[in-house]
């Protein structure tokens, strides 16, 4: 299996062109014919945060564009947990400034993470941008974006303790009509180490119970048959009826009530905190039919040495408790997880650890990376970045490997079984080939078949596998709400 490092790829976001409208801002701009190009880098979290900034764009007249040349703004919406993102948002923003040449109308932002961190930075010292958007400040973008017109260059990257954008009907950017974000909750309240998260946004607020099933069962009446659950540690939601204090919904009892939108509707859900993740939660997922046995479980080191030192709260033995647990209650339970080589101090015996540990937890996949210093961290004032560039990136190639034959193996286990699968669209290797996914979040590519699209649920016989994909055959057509 291939590394697989969403912060290195960026996604370049189609809108579709029915998002039109006129208003005024509240300077008596008129924004009718503007046009507005936004790229988003990063974790899933910044996916769903750019189409919130996609509807409230578009609420102000802004009309999208996938030609950065004909835009009137263009957003970038950043990540900050390595050095080698933020180096390829730098990249992003210099061209940014080459269109700027040619279309000097245009106006350039920062959003998400980097903007938080690096305000200051990006605005008066490398003058790359004329604004700087904070993650819970993006309903002030009107404002921001008139006082640019008028020639000021404009921040605002103001952490709140009660922001959930929950009123706000994101725009479906870049999808694919059957799978969609919802986010759950913002910010997070574990102190790791190594993690910008919680100082560029801020402490953990979950949101409305009520606005999110709302939100999945209208996903559901447009034709979504999937969604994802988003949060930075969805395991700690835990929202109370402001109105009711003694009604209390925690993660799990999220998970049902999602689950019980619709039995076509699937539901996944990440990240999980190994130290949050709870039994009722894993007897949730094994309850209803259409929560997909999968979980990402993050554990980033196998040391316990390590693991201290990045303040995870766990050791590897409890970890693997967890593992077993996950795999006692749900047998066919997908595991994924994150893996960092290369932190402070770790010594090859800590390497060591860390491969035995992919290997006892039998991960499907892992995202894997080397260590990288973030400023401001606590890893950053306490702990000298004292392994070598050379030591890290080998590490990380023994890691990817042993993950590799996992994953190989694994797959290979798969061939002659059969899974439902939801389609997702088109194979990209083959427009004679569709592509969809199991209920353990593994890709199978097949034949097309006459009558067959996306969203529909199907039977597929595994006949092939590499370390990443399954192939099979496909057996029959599965009817809507005789799934469960």
């Amino acid at each position: 299996m291939q590394t697989q490092e969403l912060l290195d790829r960026p996604h370049s976001i189609d809108v579709p062109e029915d998002l039109q409208g006129q208003v005024y801002s509240p300077k008596g701009i008129s924004y009718g014919s503007r046009k507005f190009y936004i790229e988003s880098y990063g974790c899933a979290m910044n996916f769903s945060d750019s189409e919130i900034v996609a509807s409230i764009l578009d609420k102000e007249g802004f009309s999208p564009t996938s030609d950065i040349f004909e835009a009137d703004l263009a957003l970038i919406n950043t990540c900050s947990i390595r050095e080698k993102a933020e180096d390829t948002i730098r990249k992003r923003l210099e061209y940014y400034n080459m269109v700027k040449r040619t279309n000097r109308k245009m106006m350039v932002g920062v959003l998400g993470c980097m903007a938080e961190r690096l305000k200051k930075t990006l605005l008066e010292q490398e003058k790359l941008v004329d604004m700087v958007v904070g993650p819970d400040a993006y309903r002030d973008l009107p404002n921001l974006i008139s006082n640019v017109y008028d020639g000021d260059k404009q921040i605002n990257v103001l952490l709140s303790r009660e922001e959930t954008y929950a009123d706000i009907s994101p725009v479906r950017l870049d999808s694919n009509g059957v799978s969609a974000y919802v986010s759950i909750m913002r910010g997070c309240n574990n102190m790791c180490s190594f993690c910008v998260v919680p100082f560029t946004r801020g402490r953990e607020r979950s949101r409305n119970a009520n606005s999110i099933i709302d939100e999945v069962k209208g996903l559901f009446e447009q034709g979504y048959r999937e969604v994802l659950l988003l949060g930075q540690n969805v395991d700690s939601y835990n929202w109370k009826d402001p109105e009711n204090e003694s009604h209390v919904v925690n993660f799990a009892q999220l998970l049902e009530m999602a689950a019980l939108v619709s039995p076509d509707m699937r539901v996944r859900f990440s990240t999980s905190h190994p130290k949050d993740i709870t039994d009722e939660v894993i007897y949730t997922i094994a309850k209803y039919h259409n929560v997909c046995n999968y979980i990402h479980l993050p554990v980033q080191s196998g040391s316990s040495r390590i693991l201290d030192m990045m303040n995870r709260t766990y050791t590897k033995e409890w970890y693997m408790q967890k593992i077993d647990r996950i795999y006692e209650i749900i047998p066919d339970c997908a595991v994924s997880s994150d893996i960092i080589t290369g932190f402070c101090s770790e010594t090859e015996e800590d390497h060591i650890e860390t491969l035995e540990l992919i290997d006892y937890s039998q991960f499907s996949l892992s995202y894997m990376f080397s260590y990288s210093e973030r400023p401001g961290t606590p890893a950053a004032k306490k702990y000298p970045d004292d392994v070598p560039v050379e030591i890290k990136n080998r590490r990380l190639s023994e890691v990817i490997e042993v993950q590799r034959t996992i994953s190989g193996k694994l797959n290979e286990k798969d061939i002659g079984k059969e899974f439902e699968v939801l389609i997702d669209g088109v194979s990209k290797k083959s427009e004679l080939q569709m592509k969809g996914r199991t209920p353990q979040n593994k890709v199978v590519i097949f034949d097309s078949q006459p009558g067959l699209k996306a969203g529909d649920y199907i039977l597929v016989k595994i006949t092939g596998s590499t370390t990443a994909t399954l192939f099979g055959t496909v057996l029959k057509q599965l009817n809507l709400n005789t799934t469960a």
